[in-house]
């Protein structure tokens, strides 16, 4: 198993010009190969240059996983510019806040997805808080370039897709070469926003060399290969379905299929059509393939290797990931936006010991178990997980204060999950300090869902929290007590759809239960431990 060594995209992409006629991308009937890969990310980036992209630059790309994404990603971070993924869940607002947080001056963006407008929806968004600057899309002064990928015609706000590759034409080769020259590994490469305990999204950093040692850290846990075929179902705006999804099959020559949108039926025919071997993702894709009516008229024999993370798995789910759908191996891993990757299950774990721990330390990942003083605990003992390495994020962009709250002198990042270490030095995640919960894989944060609610003339106070769900692993649950004045009192369902046109629909609570008062303890604090007992009929 040969994994490139490349510290910067640009080594990358030579690397990837290496290795010829393998094929790279495989999306429907479109075929590329390594070779071809590189030379239509180069294109990419002669266009970003040609547009003004400088090094240092934000883009944002907002977009399904899809070829153009690889494209317009590896483009710009080939040139030195930090890509700034965005959710296609997003709402307009959404979106708009993380491109002013971001300062991105630079988007390309999928305009035709699901039957949603993104554009449409950020103008609108957008448009609340516009000024008199000079901007494709009012309300966002720092945006120079907004990029159709949908479009091969240029609009009033936007250049198609092909209009923006064509005008790379005016680079020459030295030019090009010489960006290329000038990225160095310690860069930033992207920003990845978590929106956090606070409510405000936060944009990890993460350098060229970290985003490839944790793309090379995955590919070796993985025993990543150029004969493995691997569907990328994770979305590649999430470090899961980038740096261990896309960056982690180039790294290795491994041939990626994108997978747009997730169907049980679907996914299984391109199993067995393309031998699919690589699948991780999270436990509501196996347990939709495992309840699929028709699993046993498809082949899965060729699958070799997931990971089910990201949520709580049923009891049996690993061994009916075995013994029905026929992988050869299933491991667990832990990782947050800040180290995508800091455990992995090893090669030859028993499938037991798999289930129940996340596996020891990637290279270059160390782990501390620490109690409420911050000293050490012994093998066993529960206690706050921190993280340090080579792969942990430089730091969150433009906000040194919530750098220093997580990061302590030493180096270490505290996580704020709560975990023990077995006598192998495999990590078990037994609770969480703070009130995130995950749907169906993503991340939801209860004070970013509070802080909408909050806008709501109506509402007084609000508590969010997760409550187990059997498809999604959680879902979320808003009580909610409104002004006694409020006129008109919202019902449940207005403040669904008042959320609902503010948050991506993951974040939005599957209930809204309306209450007279809260439980709270001595200091007045919310006490969300008796909410989450509690049953939806609470009033």
């Amino acid at each position: 198993m040969h994994l490139s060594d490349a510290q910067t995209i640009p080594q990358l992409l030579s690397d990837m010009a290496q290795r010829g006629d393998h094929p790279a991308v495989i999306a429907g009937d479109t075929a590329v190969t390594y070779a071809d890969l590189s030379s239509r990310i180069t294109e990419a980036s002669r266009a970003y240059l040609a547009s003004g992209i400088r090094p240092g630059d934000r883009v944002a790309v907002w977009s399904p996983n899809r070829l153009e994404f690889i494209l317009a990603m590896l483009g710009a971070q080939a040139i030195g510019a930090a890509v700034v993924p965005l959710n296609t869940r997003y709402t307009g607002h959404e979106a708009a806040l993380i491109l002013r947080r971001s300062g991105a001056v630079g988007l390309v963006v999928a305009n035709s997805f699901l039957g949603r407008e993104p554009l449409q929806a950020l103008r609108k968004a957008a448009a609340e808080d516009a000024g008199s600057e000079d901007s494709p899309i009012p309300g966002l002064p720092s945006l120079r370039l907004v990029v159709n990928l949908d479009s091969s015609t240029d609009s009033v706000d936007a250049t198609g897709w092909s209009t923006f590759l064509a005008g790379g034409a005016t680079i020459g080769s030295a030019p090009l070469a010489a960006a290329f020259e000038e990225v160095g590994p310690g860069d930033v490469v992207d920003i990845l926003y978590t929106s956090g305990t606070t409510g405000l999204p936060k944009g990890v950093m993460s350098a060229h060399r970290q985003t490839l040692g944790v793309a090379r850290a995955w590919a070796a846990g993985a025993e990543l290969s150029p004969e493995d075929r691997y569907a990328v179902v994770n979305p590649f705006f999430h470090g899961f379905g980038y740096k261990a999804g896309m960056i982690a099959c180039l790294v290795a020559g491994t041939t990626i299929y994108p997978v747009e949108t997730f169907d049980a039926t679907g996914l299984l025919e391109l199993i067995q059509a393309q031998r699919i071997s690589v699948l991780p993702g999270v436990p509501t894709i196996f347990t939709s393939l495992l309840n699929h009516p028709d699993l046993g008229s498809y082949d899965t024999s060729s699958l070799r290797f997931a990971i089910a993370g990201a949520a709580t798995a049923p009891e049996t789910l690993f061994r009916d990931m075995v013994e029905v759908l026929g992988f050869r191996r299933v491991a667990q891993g832990y990782g947050l936006t800040e180290c995508v990757v800091a455990t992995l299950s090893r090669p030859g774990e028993t499938l037991e010991h798999a289930k129940q721990t996340t596996g020891p330390a990637v290279a270059g990942i160390e782990i501390r178990i620490v109690d409420a003083a911050n000293t050490e605990l012994p093998v066993g003992e529960d206690g706050e997980i921190l993280l340090r390495g080579d792969n942990l994020m430089l730091g969150y962009f433009d906000d040194p204060d919530a750098t220093r709250a997580a990061v302590d002198d030493d180096g270490w990042f505290h996580t704020g999950d709560i975990g023990r270490l077995d006598e192998h030095g495999c990590l078990k995640i037994t609770d969480r300090l703070k009130d995130m919960f995950i749907v169906g894989g993503f991340n939801v944060y209860p004070a970013e869902i509070e802080n909408v609610l909050r806008q709501h003339p109506a509402v007084n106070e609000s508590a969010v929290v997760g409550i187990d769900d059997e498809l999604m692993g959680s879902v979320g649950r808003a009580y909610v007590a409104l002004l006694q004045d409020a006129d008109p009192m919202p019902s449940a369902d207005d403040l669904a759809s008042f959320c609902k046109a503010r948050l991506a629909n993951y974040k939005l609570p599957r209930e809204f239960v309306i209450v007279n008062e809260f439980p709270r303890n001595g200091t007045g604090k919310i006490m969300k431990s008796e909410l989450r007992g509690k049953q939806s009929s609470l009033s």
